[in-house]
């Protein structure tokens, strides 16, 4: 049986504490250099695609602007529009919000990407039901969340009636599309792409997420950090497959990761502890904390033991920032955790709440990754590294080749689309 080939993907980092900013090494996350040089790095070591998030409002906390977003926030588009005339063979992918755009006006803007860049872009398709977002909108809160995936499904099948809606011969053809969301005709004004439709992506955990994604997306930009959590969520949203007539190579899952490495084991989880204390303060340990609670813990001791009261369900301390599900039970399983290890708050944030890192020698991450794949709990993974713009190049130069020593990984470039880097059918043309 051959060996699986994984997928790689860069993501820039954002406005979060898990990007060092205090790091001599850190730079811009708004000049174009920043842009430029992480996804240079990323083509160099032969990635799939380069990743933008989005941010559509500063978060707020306690009512105030949250610290680490006053740097800003760029359009994706745009950025990637530029890029795609510094790269040539990477995907370019953008995170773009089917709550607060209209889908005549995003498909001509994808379009215009996948035209301009030979057929390599791709749409991280989200949602939004918070009024706060909306506020900066014009139809501010209007969608219940209920509402969210049932707009986003029919936006996405709007979008891909407008990229397939022009004959092979290159004449547009007239659209009309009624439904509950959406009620528009015309005709589409950009010509049929490269790829046909860009690549889609998803990144939801709930039980309509994943529903949604085997129905509609090419990638899933995935949580599960652990083996055997992977190899669950892999084989569940896999399954869901068939029921849309879609097989499991038609959908990539690739869950979000970082990398420490080190010259040996020990170098590796020395640097990957100062990583942590690095992304998460004092300041950060309390914010995170209070997200948890649901109230003011700006008294307590960040290097002192967790508060010894009830933490308030569903609060809406913190404005902006993606909810982090059952937070009584979280708080239970951090309080859980410090008692067991003798923890403080800040430490408890730093075992618990931070983002995943895959620390030791090159050789080690190289055969941890490989595992993942080989095992059936990814198909790839998204870099998501702690510094701006640097923090990919040490696992290009170390990682990658003995990825490629050992076959998990191409060593070259064999087609020209984002479509064909991972190994996903063509659009069936409809009409």
């Amino acid at each position: 049986m051959s060996r699986k080939r994984m997928h790689l993907a860069a993501h820039f980092p954002g406005v979060n504490n898990t990007t060092v900013w205090a790091d001599p090494e850190s730079r811009s996350q708004i000049e174009f250099s920043s842009f430029e040089h992480l996804a240079r790095t990323a083509e160099r070591g032969l990635f799939d695609f380069f990743f933008l998030a989005e941010g559509l409002r500063l978060r707020e906390h306690k009512g105030r602007i949250h610290d680490l977003d006053v740097v800003g926030r760029p359009e994706s588009i745009t950025v990637l529009s530029a890029l795609a005339g510094v790269t040539e063979h990477l995907g370019l992918a953008a995170t773009v919000n089917t709550t607060f755009n209209e889908p005549f006006e995003l498909a001509r803007r994808f379009a215009t990407l996948d035209h301009l860049s030979g057929g390599r872009a791709a749409w991280n398709v989200v949602t939004s039901s918070d009024a706060f977002t909306g506020e900066n909108f014009r139809r501010g809160g209007f969608l219940d969340r209920a509402d969210r995936y049932t707009r986003a499904a029919e936006f996405l099948e709007v979008a891909r009636e407008l990229w397939g809606s022009w004959t092979p011969d290159g004449l547009p053809r007239p659209f009309a599309h009624r439904g509950r969301h959406f009620d528009i005709a015309g005709e589409f004004t950009v010509p049929r792409s490269p790829q046909g439709y860009p690549v889609v992506i998803q990144a939801g955990d709930s039980d309509e997420g994943r529903e949604f994604a085997a129905s509609a997306a090419d990638v899933v930009f995935a949580r599960h950090s652990s083996l055997e959590e992977g190899r669950a969520f892999y084989a569940d949203v896999k399954r869901r497959l068939a029921k849309y007539g879609r097989t499991p190579d038609d959908l990539k899952i690739m869950p979000g990761i970082g990398v420490v490495l080190g010259d040996t084991a020990a170098e590796a989880q020395e640097r990957a502890a100062e990583v942590r204390r690095q992304q998460t303060s004092p300041q950060t340990a309390l914010l995170t904390l209070e997200q948890i609670w649901g109230v003011d813990l700006s008294s307590y001791d960040p290097d002192g033991p967790l508060p010894d009261i009830d933490p308030v369900a569903d609060p809406a301390l913190t404005q902006g920032r993606t909810r982090r599900g059952d937070t009584v039970a979280i708080a239970e399983k951090w309080a859980a955790l410090s008692r067991e290890k003798g923890l403080s708050i800040r430490q408890t944030v730093i075992e618990a709440g931070g983002r995943q890192l895959l620390v030791g020698t090159p050789d080690a991450v190289a055969t941890e990754l490989d595992e993942f794949v080989q095992r059936e709990a990814a198909d790839g993974f998204v870099l998501v590294p702690h510094l701006t713009p640097g923090g990919l190049d040490e696992f290009v130069d170390a990682v990658v080749p003995r990825l490629q020593e050992r076959g998990a990984f191409r060593t070259a470039y064999r087609g020209s689309t984002l479509r064909s880097h991972l190994g996903l059918p063509d659009p069936v043309r409809k009409g």
